[in-house]
């Protein structure tokens, strides 16, 4: 899609675009010092993971301090996006599709977690 066309999304079209897989959800860790970023297998508590959404959606930036509203100005300026990301294809020159993997059996809620072990999720997925 060339810039101009999503420039013209509608606030549904764009929405649309998410293919509801989760990923940005998950919980992701930077350093300080390096700015690396570590994605871990930590789910949102938010997301039901069964039927792919939120359902806190409307107020999700209220109750999760962290949790973005992505839009055409600032999606391509978060490092954590997954790399497959369907709004990070619209930025990423270099994005070569890839099929996705369901989060189901691969994650833990964050409710389910000890908030001061969070280094001991980090994963390695190729799929994030």
């Amino acid at each position: 899609m060339a810039e101009q066309d999503w420039d013209n999304l509608s606030e549904q079209q764009w929405e649309e675009l998410c293919d509801r897989c989760g990923k940005c959800c998950l919980v992701s860790l930077q350093d300080i010092d390096s700015g690396e970023i570590y994605h871990t297998n930590i789910l949102c508590r938010y997301y039901d993971i069964e039927n792919k959404l939120c359902t806190v959606y409307d107020k999700r930036c209220q109750l999760v301090p962290n949790c973005l509203k992505l839009d055409k100005n600032n999606v391509d300026k978060l490092p954590f996006m997954p790399k497959t990301c369907a709004y990070r294809a619209l930025f990423d020159k270099n994005f070569k599709p890839q099929p996705l993997k369901s989060l189901q059996g691969r994650v833990v809620s964050e409710t389910d977690i000890d908030e001061t072990d969070l280094e001991s999720y980090i994963v390695d997925w190729d799929d994030i």
